[in-house]
C-alpha cells in the first residue's frame, strides 16, 4: 500500500543513521517517493550524496540552498507528504519536537507536517530510560505521533531492545500496515491452518502434507486490513512476518481434538471463522505408549472418527457470524463442495483441487473457486497471498 506514497524521511545524528539507506531502499522498492531531510549532526554519520543517490532527489538540510535567495519551504514539504518518518530519531530531536524548538530544517518540517508522523527512537538505554525522554515520547504520542520501537510496542516486555532503533524492514512494514485498507477494523476473525497429527505411538502419526501457507496468508491479510485475528495452527514450519505475528493471537495445537477444543472456545467471541486447516478425519482408536516394533509382515490399525470442527461451529453459529470452509477435492469437486456448504451451515466455501498440479500442499500458489448459496466465482492461478486477498475481499462483503 506504499505505492505512490510521498514520504519525508528525517535523519538525525545517530550511529543508526546508516540504516536509513535500508529504509530508503525498501520504501522505493515498494513504490514510494522519498525526500530526505537531514539534521547537521546527521551529516556527520552519513553523507547526503549517498542518500540522494538512493532517492534520486537532492537531500534537504539547510533552510537556504544557495546564496541567491532561494530557500527550502518546510511548509511545502508538509503539504506534499503522505507521511513523515523520522528514523533514527535521537533524544535531542525528540525533545525539540515535543517542545517546539524549531532550530533546524527537520523540526520546522515536522511542525508544518499535515500528514501522519512516525518516529523511530535511537539512543542508549540510559538516555531512553531517563524520565525526560519518556515524558517527551508520551507528549509526542498525545500529539498524535506514532512511536515505532523494537517490537513496535505491541508485545514489548521488560527492557530488551529498548532504545535501539527498530529494524528497517519492520519500520517499513509498520508504514505499509498503516496505509493498508482497513475494511475489517474492529472485526475478530478466527482462522485454522495447517495439518493435524494423530499419534499412533510416541514417534509416529497420521497426518497430511498441508504446509499451513494458505492459512497463514489469510491471517496476515486479515491483520493488514485491521482485524483482530486468532490463528489456531497445527504443526507447521510456515512462519509469519514479525510484525503480523505481533498483531495476532496464535494458538499452536497438534491433534484434531486440540484444534476442536481451541476453535469451539474461541468461536463465540468472533465475527467470522475461516476453517483452512487440513484436519485429519480419523485417528487411531488406541495410541501405543511405547514405539511399536516390527513383528510379522503387517500391522493393523483400527481408526475412529475425529470430531467435525466445521459441523460443530455450524451448529454454534449465531446470527451475524460468518463461517467459511475449505474443500480440497480430487473428483466431483463442485458437487462435493456444495454438499459440504449446506451440510455444515457454511456461508461460503473455498474449493481447490488436486487436479491443478502445484497449487495445493506445500505450494506457494493456489487456484480456487468461491462457492456460496448465490453462485460460484472462479479465479485463476495466483500466489497464496493474492488468493488470500480475493477470499478476504469476499468475506468483507458479508461483515
Amino acid at each position: 500500500m506504499l505505492k505512490g506514497k510521498k514520504i519525508v524521511l528525517g535523519i538525525t545524528g545517530s550511529i543508526a543513521a546508516y540504516k536509513a539507506c535500508l529504509i530508503i531502499r525498501a520504501l522505493v522498492k515498494a513504490g514510494a517517493e522519498v525526500q530526505v531531510v537531514i539534521t547537521p549532526a546527521g551529516k556527520e554519520f552519513i553523507t547526503p550524496i549517498t542518500l540522494s543517490a538512493l532517492t534520486q532527489k537532492p537531500v534537504i538540510s539547510d533552510f537556504f540552498s544557495q546564496r541567491d535567495g532561494t530557500w527550502h519551504s518546510h511548509v511545502a514539504l508538509g503539504l506534499w507528504a503522505d507521511a513523515m518518518l523520522i528514523a533514527p530519531c535521537t533524544a535531542s530531536t525528540l525533545g525539540k519536537m515535543a517542545n517546539g524548538i524549531a532550530d533546524n530544517m527537520l523540526i520546522t518540517t515536522y511542525l508544518s507536517m499535515k500528514a501522519p508522523v512516525f518516529i523511530a527512537p535511537a539512543m542508549d538505554l540510559d538516555m531512553y530510560q531517563h524520565p525526560t525522554t519518556q515524558q517527551n515520547m508520551e507528549r509526542l504520542k498525545e500529539f498524535g505521533n506514532h512511536i515505532i520501537e523494537p517490537q513496535s510496542g505491541f508485545l514489548a516486555s521488560g527492557l530488551e531492545g529498548k532504545g535501539r532503533m527498530e529494524e528497517p524492514e519492520l519500520i517499513v512494514a509498520y508504514l505499509d500496515y498503516f496505509f493498508e485498507q482497513k475494511d475489517l477494523q474492529d472485526k475478530h476473525i478466527m482462522i485454522t491452518a495447517g495439518p493435524t497429527h494423530e499419534k499412533i505411538d510416541p514417534v509416529r502419526f497420521i497426518g497430511n502434507y498441508s504446509s499451513g501457507k494458505m492459512g497463514f496468508a489469510l491471517a496476515e491479510e486479515c491483520v493488514r486490513r485491521g482485524a483482530k485475528v486468532t490463528l489456531i495452527a497445527g504443526p507447521v514450519n510456515a512462519q509469519l512476518s514479525t510484525l503480523h505475528s505481533q498483531l495476532m493471537t496464535r494458538i499452536d495445537v497438534e491433534s484434531c481434538q486440540d484444534m476442536y477444543d481451541a476453535a469451539t472456545k474461541a468461536f463465540p467471541q468472533c465475527d467470522a471463522a475461516i476453517l483452512c486447516a487440513a484436519v485429519a478425519d480419523f485417528r487411531p482408536e488406541h495410541k501405543a505408549d511405547q514405539k511399536i516394533k516390527r513383528e510379522g509382515d503387517d500391522l493393523q490399525l483400527r481408526l475412529t472418527s475425529n470430531p467435525d470442527i466445521a459441523a460443530k461451529l455450524g451448529c454454534m453459529k449465531r446470527g451475524g457470524q460468518v463461517l467459511v470452509g475449505f474443500a480440497l477435492e480430487t473428483n466431483d469437486e463442485q458437487a462435493n463442495a456444495q454438499k459440504k456448504l449446506q451440510k455444515k451451515n457454511l456461508d461460503f466455501i473455498v474449493l481447490n483441487s488436486l487436479r491443478n498440479e502445484g497449487t495445493c500442499f506445500q505450494s506457494d500458489e493456489n487456484q480456487i473457486s468461491i462457492i456460496s448459496a448465490t453462485g460460484q466465482q472462479n479465479f485463476g492461478r495466483k500466489s497464496k497471498r493474492d488468493v488470500a486477498h480475493d477470499i478476504i475481499d469476499h468475506l468483507a462483503t458479508l461483515l
